[in-house]
């Protein structure tokens, strides 16, 4: 049976299509309306209707079912509508072809509803703002035994699971790497990208239609500040120094995230030399990781609220660390703003190393403020998600490492005078 799909691919998306017929896997980074969304249904509705196997199965996947539906479900039916015998599932938003093959628009935000299914390709749109535990813990089990391909695309969101897939993808030749701006594409004329220029940031702009992965997240608190000191080369490899004591920095979640900093004074400059967070873990699981780290420790710092007393054991988080041997000192408790102050005044000072505070530092570029449509301005309180734990252990090392060089004397100079109390 003939069956032709009304669909005319540019000259970028037909050669998208043929360099994913070479490869298993692919990451394919597009500026705003560059098509790929037409691109994914078509590629997999091409390969839905050529697959010989036994009841081929094909997924779209969106971060949610709502924008599976809003984004995808017309173009399914605009290109399989045309095929004979094809049926349309709307409450299921599937669709099924006289060949056997079926295709599914699914959402990611509930995975443990599409465990069990099985899978001949899957595309993964705007995968950055997907939970990162669907692709390998769900839809990468669901291709095994069918040996399925999987294209994951999108635009960047900053330093996240999709920017980690980019980059592990770009140095393996298994597979398909492609990026692409707006400024090399031509798919959108001069005038109008001048025109979104004007109306959006620079960082949105970067963003959207170059494809930055380093473009600030709007309103973000640090992300100027960590700009100009990875411009500046601070962030690097910095090593221990045996010699000095490292201090730490806590924030400490209660059936939540902990977040912890390690830190090491070296003169004026203060070294960054680790990060550390979980989450659900109690006190003795941080005490094993500092012991395993093997570092030699000064002060270990921690907020006001360490000195709350839980209503199980009658004891405060300070006393009950004393214990396990940890002893807190207190940070001043300051507002917020002053001590996000603090931590801007504080980073050109500050030496990074790279890969060991990476979760820290992508935490910190993710670290905003709330846009209010209304006012048309940004709230002022910070937005608390999961970047707030490592946002706020780091202002508390700042406030804390600000009051002990206050509290500190300065070196002594001997006094120059005339006077001789020994002369005759």
């Amino acid at each position: 049976m003939k069956i032709e799909i009304p669909y005319e691919p540019r000259s970028l998306q037909m050669k998208l299509h043929n360099e994913m017929q070479a490869k298993r896997w692919g990451v394919v980074v597009c500026h705003r309306r560059f098509g790929k969304t037409v691109w994914a249904i078509n590629h997999i509705l091409r390969d839905a209707i050529m697959n010989s196997k036994p009841s081929p199965r094909y997924a779209y996947m969106a971060p949610t079912y709502r924008q599976a539906k809003n984004v995808a479900w017309d173009y399914l039916k605009q290109f399989a509508g045309k095929i004979p015998g094809v049926k349309f599932h709307e409450t299921e938003l599937r669709c099924d072809l006289p060949t056997g093959g079926r295709i599914s628009l699914l959402g990611a935000e509930n995975p443990d509803s599409l465990r069990g299914i099985y899978l001949d390709g899957c595309v993964m749109d705007e995968v950055a703002q997907m939970p990162e535990n669907v692709f390998p813990e769900v839809i990468r089990p669901a291709l095994s035994d069918r040996k399925g391909w999987g294209v994951f695309v999108g635009t960047p969101k900053g330093h996240n699971a999709f920017y980690e897939l980019y980059e592990q993808s770009a140095a393996n030749d298994d597979w398909l790497t492609a990026i692409y701006k707006a400024s090399e594409t031509g798919l959108l004329d001069d005038e109008e990208l001048s025109a979104a220029q004007n109306m959006m940031s620079a960082d949105q702009y970067a963003q959207e239609f170059e494809c930055s992965w380093n473009a600030n997240v709007p309103g973000a608190i640090y992300g100027k500040d960590l700009e100009e000191i990875t411009a500046s080369g601070r962030i690097t490899n910095v090593p221990y120094d045996p010699s000095v004591r490292v201090d730490t920095w806590w924030d400490l979640g209660v059936g939540d995230s902990t977040a912890v900093w390690f830190t090491q004074s070296v003169g004026r400059a203060v070294h960054v030399i680790d990060f550390y967070e979980n989450r659900n873990e109690g006190l003795p699981h941080y005490c094993k990781v500092l012991s395993e780290k093997k570092y030699l420790y000064g002060d270990h710092n921690a907020p006001h609220d360490i000195e709350v007393r839980e209503l199980g054991s009658g004891k405060s988080r300070r006393e009950i660390a004393w214990d396990l041997g940890l002893n807190f000192r207190v940070v001043p408790k300051l507002p917020v703003e002053d001590g996000i102050h603090a931590a801007q005044m504080l980073i050109p000072r500050l030496w990074f190393d790279r890969e060991k505070c990476r979760d820290g530092l992508e935490a910190l570029r993710q670290y905003h403020r709330a846009y209010n449509e209304r006012t048309r301005s940004f709230r002022a309180s910070p937005v608390h998600d999961w970047s707030s734990h490592a946002a706020d252990a780091f202002r508390y090392f700042a406030v804390g490492l600000r009051e002990t060089r206050d509290r500190s004397r300065a070196p002594q100079r001997q006094a120059v005078m005339e006077y001789d109390p020994f002369a005759a």
